[in-house]
């Protein structure tokens, strides 16, 4: 009796991909309870202080902690970019569901208002979404939301108009069944693994974006330890003490990269065509 061929392992990207995400998560977590120093602890004696068995990251122009600051600034650009993402999911997808099942004039208005929204360039539009409003880093998280729902409308648009086709769909109409059932009972639970793979990579794409307005200061405020906060504030002091810029920039480079690792593995498990090879 021949045995059933066995299935291939996981692929190496979502290993990695998952274990440096969950170490970068647990940091987030309990980076307040590991850092050694207050994040805004300061020490104007030990100002701009070279690595050392003290100061694992050196120190920067205030002599606060860079090892510590890094370490709380996980949380903040985590729930930053996880928030954003959040909230371009929570209004994407229904709105995606919507163009593409209904058609017609629904289909017409939402598809104009992402057309209209795709045409300002995302850096500019957050920037006109925090200009007008005191800067934090939940509304930084709700500009990047908003920046990143035209995505998510179009690709849902887009899975909704192939799932749309399936015999199962075709026979929940003939059953009677009403809409807002087929559109989530039916179409969605099928289109969900397209969709979680570009969340995945929307994390990433949120979390640069949120660092890069905190860095142009329409994020998080000082004294706070975000990423990109920390790299603005490092700049006049570059040459003199570049660990103050390089340690948030590492951070901020191992999150992108392992998000980007766990965006592959999640494609190539979840994508029917990648999915099919691996059997």
């Amino acid at each position: 009796m021949a045995s059933a061929p066995r299935r291939r392992p996981l692929p190496a990207s979502l290993v990695w991909g998952a274990g440096i995400f969950a170490f970068v998560l647990f940091i987030a977590v309990a980076g307040p309870f590991l850092a050694p120093f207050d994040y805004d602890q300061m020490n104007i004696l030990k100002r701009m202080q070279a690595p050392s068995a003290v100061h694992w990251f050196g120190t920067d122009e205030f002599g606060r902690d860079v090892f510590s600051r890094v370490l709380y600034g996980a949380r903040l650009s985590i729930a930053m970019g996880i928030g954003a993402t959040m909230i371009s999911l929570a209004i994407g997808v229904p709105l995606g569901l919507i163009a593409g099942y209904y058609r017609g004039w629904p289909e017409e208005a939402i598809m104009r208002g992402v057309d209209v929204l795709i045409s300002i360039p995302p850096i500019m539009l957050g920037l006109l979404i925090l200009a007008v409003t005191t800067p934090s880093v939940w509304k930084s998280a709700l500009a990047v939301g908003v920046i990143y729902v035209p995505i998510m409308v179009r690709l849902t648009r887009s899975v909704c108009l192939e799932v749309m086709g399936e015999e199962f769909v075709e026979a929940a109409k003939a059953r009677g069944e009403r809409g807002w059932y087929i559109l989530f009972s039916e179409i969605l639970p099928n289109a969900w693994p397209p969709i979680i793979v570009e969340t995945a990579l929307r994390v990433t794409f949120a979390i640069m974006l949120g660092a890069a307005l905190s860095f142009l200061g329409l994020g998080v405020q000082p004294p706070a330890s975000d990423w990109g906060l920390m790299i603005a504030e490092a700049r006049p002091f570059i040459h003199q003490a570049p660990w103050i810029a390089v340690a948030p920039g590492i951070a901020l480079v191992i999150t992108v990269i392992a998000i980007n690792l766990l965006g592959d593995g999640l494609r190539e498990i979840l994508d029917p065509r990648m999915k099919r090879d691996r059997l």
